[in-house]
């Protein structure tokens, strides 16, 4: 049977200080009215049926997630974070258990994709390629722009993989480029995204951990409750798939992703799906402004946000804690976390 995997164990530091350790930006209506997580399983529900979607997340969201998604009943709690080769190995594992055929779609809890026919399509076709072949699909995004911050995937041959969607064998994975890199990426046609969205059978991906992480599988493999998780889980490597086994796999294939897609990495990429004012301003809640242009505001209630004479600012105001921010600097917002974190009086803000 065809399963999902949805990773939300993120903390989504980059969007404090509405983000936060309990309730982050997947559990968040960061862009729409819904939460991140419920986007991402209302897009899935036509492929998958609930008894059959797994959310990993952790302990201190495990509660909220569970409250959110009520139709989901397998919700995993990680003891702690461990990067997403643990996550995707412990999932694969849990499932491989009930079943031994299952193909597994992996996918993050906080991407926005509006294009919600041509995912599905997307996700139907890499499936039905999983199922029939020893590969591991990973999803790749056709880029629009010669973004710095998104890792890269160069496309070798193409197969006949007899479906809508057009698969390439993975050449190589390139980590996020210079600016110079990834417009030359762009020119080619030859480069995809790595949107970290990946779909193969429990027995391929099970293989992949045998051959490329023993050590980790052997350790996963020793999980079998909830006691054995929380003894066993930390103890692993605290590393990426991509790096665990994707860039070393040799049956690594990618599938065209023609669809639109956001991982909404960071504030200014709220100003993307919502209309500006004439003055360039994107605001969600009351907001005033006098010469002022390109501003995000963020703002929730009657909380009125005034602008005079400023330009290219994130301003986000919740009831106990305002950010103020210029745009060229908002992936730095995840410092503030951390640099509170040593100081008591302001626990309740992280």
């Amino acid at each position: 049977m065809n399963w999902a995997v949805i990773m939300a164990g993120g903390y989504g530091e980059r969007f404090w200080p509405m983000s936060r350790r309990k309730q982050p930006k997947q559990l968040l209506p960061i862009v729409g009215d819904r939460t991140m997580i419920q986007q991402t399983v209302a897009r899935l529900e036509t492929v998958f049926d609930p008894a059959r979607m797994m959310v990993v997340t952790n302990r201190e969201q495990a509660p909220l997630v569970r409250k959110q998604l009520p139709r989901v009943r397998n919700v995993i709690a990680e003891p702690m974070g461990r990067n997403t080769a643990p996550c995707i190995g412990l999932a694969a594992s849990m499932i491989h258990q009930r079943d031994p055929d299952a193909v597994l779609a992996v996918l993050p809890a906080d991407s926005y994709i509006s294009d919600v026919a041509g995912y599905r399509r997307v996700v139907r076709d890499a499936l039905e390629l999983a199922r029939r072949e020893d590969v591991l699909v990973t999803i790749g995004i056709r880029p629009n722009a010669p973004h710095t911050g998104y890792g890269y995937i160069h496309l070798g041959g193409e197969l006949s993989a007899k479906t809508p969607t057009r698969f390439w064998k993975a050449q190589r994975f390139v980590e996020k480029p210079d600016l110079k890199t990834a417009k030359e990426f762009l020119e080619s046609g030859d480069y995809r995204w790595n949107a970290g969205m990946f779909v193969w059978s429990a027995r391929s991906i099970i293989g992949a951990f045998e051959k490329y992480q023993p050590e980790m599988w052997k350790q996963i493999g020793k999980i079998k409750d909830a006691r054995s998780l929380k003894r066993i889980y930390p103890g692993l490597e605290k590393i990426s798939i991509d790096y665990a086994i994707m860039e070393k796999a040799d049956n690594v294939v990618v599938a065209n992703g023609e669809f639109d897609w956001d991982d909404v990495g960071d504030w200014p990429a709220v100003e993307r799906h919502y209309a500006k004012d004439a003055q360039g301003n994107v605001a969600r809640g009351p907001f005033a402004a006098i010469n002022s242009n390109n501003c995000v505001v963020v703002s929730g209630g009657k909380h009125l946000v005034a602008l005079v004479g400023v330009n290219d600012l994130v301003i986000v105001h919740t009831p106990d804690a305002t950010l103020v921010c210029h745009k060229s600097e908002a992936q730095r917002v995840r410092e503030i976390p951390k640099q509170l974190a040593g100081q008591a009086q302001y626990k309740k803000l992280l």
